[in-house]
């Protein structure tokens, strides 16, 4: 079967525009890969990380899920796909930084709210969201909340926060937080101004960073 336009004449430029100038980097990717950071983002197809940080290949080490939520750590059994790309980030890669990347107009935020109106979701869809419930009932209580549109942008920010606390709750993780070889970031992307927001913790808010 033919791959779809989208995909074909997107290798074909990859092949015919990039590729020629960027033939050193792979060949020496096909060695390994070192990449100095791990980058946890939505799977919005809006919001992507290489994009946003002009990142070449090899450079960032990339997980993308719905609302970029890491989820507390377990070990009961059952699939750990975000945590296993965690594990192998920070233990195997040796990554030095973490970005938790939320964005403006998230779905996945979205889908969060509407569960606490009992609003339908789908079967794999609702428990997953369901990790911002802490958080989003702290929204929904927020009186100075009046607006959908501020009461999802507050729950974008505090999904963030939220997986940079579930983050330190891994043994590996907190190891490396310990031994000082690694960071932990968190930041915000509005789609509708292409600005990218960044976690200061000093002022416990999250400030545009300068284009």
């Amino acid at each position: 079967m033919t791959p779809p336009p989208l995909f074909l004449e997107g290798y074909r430029r990859f092949k015919r525009e990039r590729y020629p100038d960027e033939a050193g980097r792979f060949a020496k990717l096909s060695r390994g890969q070192a990449p100095t950071a791990l980058v946890i983002s939505c799977s919005d197809s809006r919001v992507d990380p290489a994009t946003i940080f002009s990142a070449a290949p090899g450079e960032l080490f990339v997980v993308r899920n719905v609302a970029a939520l890491v989820p507390p750590y377990e070990e009961a059994g059952g699939y750990h796909g975000t945590s296993a790309a965690l594990e192998f980030a920070v233990s195997r890669l040796e990554v030095a930084d973490v970005v938790i990347l939320g964005h403006g107009l998230c779905g996945g935020d979205e889908a969060a709210l509407a569960a606490a109106e009992d609003r339908p979701l789908g079967r794999f869809i609702e428990p997953w969201v369901g990790l911002l419930a802490p958080v989003r009932d702290q929204v929904m209580a927020d009186q100075t909340l009046t607006s959908p549109e501020a009461r999802q942008e507050a729950l974008e920010h505090l999904g963030v926060r939220q997986s940079l606390a579930n983050l330190a709750g891994f043994p590996f993780v907190e190891e490396a937080l310990e031994a000082g070889t690694l960071r932990l970031h968190g930041a915000w992307f509005s789609i509708a101004r292409a600005e990218l927001h960044w976690l200061d913790e000093g002022r416990d808010s999250f400030e545009p960073l300068p284009g």
